[in-house]
């Protein structure tokens, strides 16, 4: 789960079904014990999609890169608009690419990306999208397929997949697309109800289907909130703000691309038609919160419709593990202070939120966070307390050395107060006064466009320029802070009031107030909202005999492996699940950081692993290979300065 392109300028830098009488007969027919032949077509479900939309793409305009290609995408500034006010629908495509590759893929010289693993060769096709929506949801969300010219009519395949953190929908597309695409299968997206369609609600503008801004009214918007709630004021974004509890249906999301992709292909290929579950492949493929979303689409057992799954670093939830409010709302406040740990080694920590590591030790140990004894002790004695807390609660030393950098980009913080506001289905925070909510002021942060004051100053709220706003579907990364969008609040008084809001996220959670002025009755009522989103999101077990393999690094400081993938592959197997589980060491969450020497000094890329687990059960479909075996991949971070060999990555073979 994460914001994947979070400050990274600043740390370096797509109706009609026409199909042939008799052409159903033609269709070949895929069918196995594990996959019965299904009715489902595309047509079935055409009553799900609005503002449907093709566009080609050949020529200096591929699908997987927009003609960027790897040196393109390498390049530290994004690609321009002619009129940064009014930037084009394929301005935009070529942007959000460019941005959504260099969030998800180590690209850097040296780092392996395109020599040891992963293309980004040009593939020509078109892009079909659409808006798909669930019943009873407020807001849509957006479904995407790519084509490729060279679709092999014989494999027939689908390589179905759902955004990394809260991207965009090319959120995926270095996941799925760059193995997909190569080897002719269609590959669907969803950005899973979240994604960059954020709302300006000074001006009162939108997205458009082409990502272009709009007025609602002016074309159906991709995300409208109701006129209360555009009473707020500043940037109201969809993860947050839908009031849908989008997480709570990522494998319905899932599903219902999987199912535009039937559509799309119906309509790419009208001779061929239709295109089934019964006659297509269906992998599912994703990581972070794409990849808890593909594992949440496993659990969805009414119709045969998946092949096999492989799910990266799943942002997953199981009965009896920690969710991600709780250990993310955990790490907001100790963490910073548990890195002072002296012996634990980890990077300097530097929070981005004003406040120092030691206000955090000082502020953990004054609220009963830590024990008698850290309150009355040094720096030293709080740290080590903090360090032990966290231990004990299940994170490792190798999570918490790399949770160092969710510490350093305020990703904790900007986590918890998305969540919470999704988790509790709450509209964008109106502040104090009429229509603010009895229960609201623990998700009274504010989002938008800002003006630093200075380089010790806040930044000072502000309307958004007409330049700001246009870029923010190509430039966003589906969580602010980032693309000229921040956060702010909740208003508190006091000497640390980012240390009081985080610390009313957490006491959502426990539901035991850490401040003396709570209002206990609104603090029970919200929490009682938030812990109720949570257990919405809670997995099932998948579809006994469906092949599927989880992979993740064990160095993961934000969505922690022990928290996750484990607790959910024991699950899984209990329930009689065919389950493969590769653990990667040196191995944690963000693969665009690698390119930082540091970094990729310490870490390897989990792109790899990922690309080589869909190997092993595409062959296992297409041929009956064995599936993998488990494995704790054992790996040599390469030398500063050296580039990347294979013998570093150790890929299971």
């Amino acid at each position: 789960m994460s914001a994947h392109t979070l400050r990274t300028a600043a740390l370096a830098a797509s109706l009609l079904l026409a199909c042939a009488a008799g052409a159903a007969s033609a269709a070949p027919a895929r069918t196995s014990a594990a996959k019965p032949a299904g009715k489902t077509t595309a047509q079935d479900s055409a009553a799900m999609f609005s503002s449907e939309r093709q566009t080609d793409h050949r020529d200096r305009d591929d699908l997987l890169s927009a003609g960027l290609g790897l040196d393109g995408l390498r390049a530290m500034v994004p690609p321009a608009f002619a009129d940064a006010a009014h930037p084009t629908a394929a301005e935009l495509r070529r942007r959000a690419l460019w941005s959504n590759w260099r969030g998800i893929a180590d690209l850097a010289p040296g780092g392996g990306y395109g020599e040891l693993y992963g293309s980004v060769a040009p593939v020509p096709g078109r892009e079909y999208s659409a808006f798909a929506r669930l019943p009873g949801a407020k807001q849509p969300h957006r479904v995407l397929v790519q084509v490729p010219d060279g679709f092999d009519r014989d494999k027939r395949c689908i390589v179905v997949s759902a955004s990394s953190g809260s991207r965009g929908i090319y959120g995926s597309i270095a996941v799925a697309g760059a193995w997909g695409l190569p080897k002719g299968c269609a590959v669907a997206y969803t950005d899973k109800g979240a994604g960059t369609d954020y709302f300006d609600l000074d001006a009162g503008l939108g997205v458009r289907a082409d990502g272009t801004v709009g007025k609602p009214g002016d074309g159906e918007l991709a995300f409208e909130p109701d006129a209360q709630a555009r009473k707020a004021g500043g940037v109201a974004f969809k993860h947050a703000h839908s009031q849908d509890n989008p997480e709570a249906d990522w494998g319905r999301h899932v599903r219902q691309a999987a199912q535009f992709a039937l559509r799309a292909l119906d309509r790419a290929f009208p001779d061929a038609a239709p295109f089934t579950w019964a006659n297509t492949r269906v992998i599912a493929v994703g990581i972070s919160n794409g990849g808890g979303a593909v594992l949440r689409a496993a659990e969805l057992n009414d119709e045969p419709w998946l092949d096999a799954v492989v799910a990266g670093e799943p942002n997953v939830y199981v009965a009896g593990a920690r969710p991600l409010y709780d250990y993310t709302t955990q790490a907001a406040l100790l963490m910073p202070c548990a890195l002072l740990h002296k012996p634990l080694g980890a990077m300097p920590v530097a929070p981005l939120t004003g406040d120092s590591a030691q206000s955090f030790c000082d502020f953990a140990a004054e609220h009963d966070l830590l024990g008698d004894a850290a309150r009355a002790g040094d720096t030293a004695a709080r740290a080590q307390a903090a360090y032990e807390r966290m231990r004990g609660d299940g994170w490792s030393d190798e999570a918490l050395r790399a949770g160092a950098l969710s510490v350093n980009f305020d990703l904790w913080r900007a986590v918890a107060a998305t969540y919470a506001s999704a988790y509790g289905r709450y509209a964008p925070a109106l502040g104090e006064g009429a229509g603010a909510g009895a229960d609201q002021p623990w998700v009274r942060y504010v989002y938008s466009a800002a003006t630093p004051a200075g380089p010790d100053a806040p930044p000072v709220a502000r309307a958004a320029s007409d330049g700001e706003r246009a870029a923010w579907w190509a430039d966003a990364s589906g969580i602010p802070p980032g693309a000229g969008v921040q956060l702010f609040g909740p208003p508190a008084a006091g000497a640390t009031p980012r240390l009081d809001g985080m610390a009313g996220l957490r006491e959502l959670w426990t539901g035991q107030s850490l401040r003396a002025d709570v209002d206990r009755a609104a603090l029970r009522r919200a929490g009682e909202r938030v812990r109720k989103g949570v257990e919405q999101t809670r997995a099932g077990a998948p579809r006994k005999g469906l092949p599927m393999v989880v992979v993740h690094g064990l160095d993961d400081g934000l969505i922690p492996p022990a928290f996750s993938s484990a607790p959910y592959v024991a699950m899984a197997r209990k329930a009689g699940a065919q389950v493969s589980y590769w653990q990667i060491r040196n191995v944690q969450h963000f693969d665009a950081f690698l390119g930082l020497p540091a970094l990729g000094a310490r870490y390897l890329p989990l792109l790899p692993y990922v690309y080589a687990a869909l190997d092993r059960v595409d062959a296992h479909l297409a041929g009956g290979a064995a599936l993998p075996g488990d494995a704790v991949v054992e790996t040599v971070p390469r030398a500063q300065g050296q580039g990347m060999k294979a013998d570093n990555l150790a890929v299971p073979k």
